[in-house]
């Protein structure tokens, strides 16, 4: 216990320090942010258009996707940096197995290639209800330009944008660039959009984390958190250097200790990902901030609550 406490005190009395690298966003909570996850990944293709437009349509706050890049630099919606075979079809109906689909490398693909694969036909073995449509995977300023008419078109709040870095140091070069040329790819589109003040961009991999602080100042940053982590949460902060906008553990690791730490650190605790009602409905009454879903209609019933 006096670990945790030694590492908190010294965080927050950090904060106070110019230059110090540890910053505590003093930001009032806002409404309880329902984050649709890869869109509705339970419902529709994971990270498809299709899959934003029914999240807008169930009244999600924000959309939840992730992104890499093409062999050009183009930023594209993908969970992975490859086809999974559990989604993907080969234009020339080439197999695509668990052995093999790394060799389908999005990184080392033009968009014309990528954009030839369908993901959105195949049965999901895990997402029975997932209604299944052609579907490729857009460009992060494809699904930008097409989520923002679809809400206005449909008279919609314009959403908020939480997008994932998908990185590893042991990647780097092979699935995706070195940190600074992912991120400032990605944030190209985001400040063509004019989409930043309603954009979080989080990661596992701090070091996209630390860069977007130290050259993007104000961009708002979220640190997810795997559920096999048992470090303390200010052990965790440590390594991260500062103090993120957004604390976002896998759900099973959210006590309402946790819950109060971030909040007396002014950080908003959005879990992941959160797929039945009952669990939701804890997890608000601990007091978070936000949940993540694969199935976002469960909202509805949610907001009853």
């Amino acid at each position: 216990m006096k670990i945790i406490v030694f590492f908190i005190t010294a965080l927050v009395a950090l904060q106070s320090c110019c230059g110090s690298g540890v910053i505590c966003k003093k930001t009032s909570m806002p409404a309880f942010d329902y984050q649709g996850h890869r869109g509705c990944r339970g419902l529709l293709p994971e990270n498809t258009i299709a899959a934003m437009y029914r999240a807008i349509d169930i009244g999600v706050t924000t959309l939840e996707m992730d992104v890499v890049l093409a062999q050009d630099g183009e930023p594209v919606v993908s969970h992975e940096a490859f086809f999974n075979h559990e989604i993907s079809k080969h234009p020339q109906g080439i197999s695509i197995s668990e052995a093999n689909e790394q060799q389908f490398n999005i990184f080392k693909m033009s968009l014309s290639q990528v954009q030839s694969f369908d993901v959105g036909l195949t049965p999901h073995p895990r997402f029975p209800q997932q209604q299944k449509i052609a579907a490729v995977k857009p460009t992060l300023a494809q699904l930008i330009d097409s989520v923002e008419a679809y809400a206005v078109a449909h008279k919609k709040r314009l959403p908020q944008y939480n997008i994932e870095i998908k990185s590893l140091p042991e990647t780097d070069g092979i699935f995706h660039p070195a940190t600074p040329a992912f991120v400032n790819a990605i944030m190209k589109v985001i400040a063509a959009k004019n989409t930043a003040s309603r954009t979080t961009i989080q990661s596992f991999d701090v070091r996209p984390l630390q860069y977007l602080r130290a050259n993007y100042t104000g961009q708002k940053l979220a640190y997810l958190v795997e559920p096999t982590e048992k470090q303390i949460l200010a052990l965790q902060l440590k390594q991260l250097g500062f103090i993120p906008d957004v604390y976002s553990p896998h759900h099973s690791l959210v006590t309402p200790s946790i819950v109060q730490q971030c909040h007396q650190m002014g950080m908003k605790i959005i879990p992941w990902t959160v797929n039945d009602l009952p669990t939701m409905v804890q997890l608000k009454k601990m007091g978070v901030d936000g949940l993540i879903s694969d199935y976002p209609n469960i909202f509805i019933e949610l907001s009853k609550q």
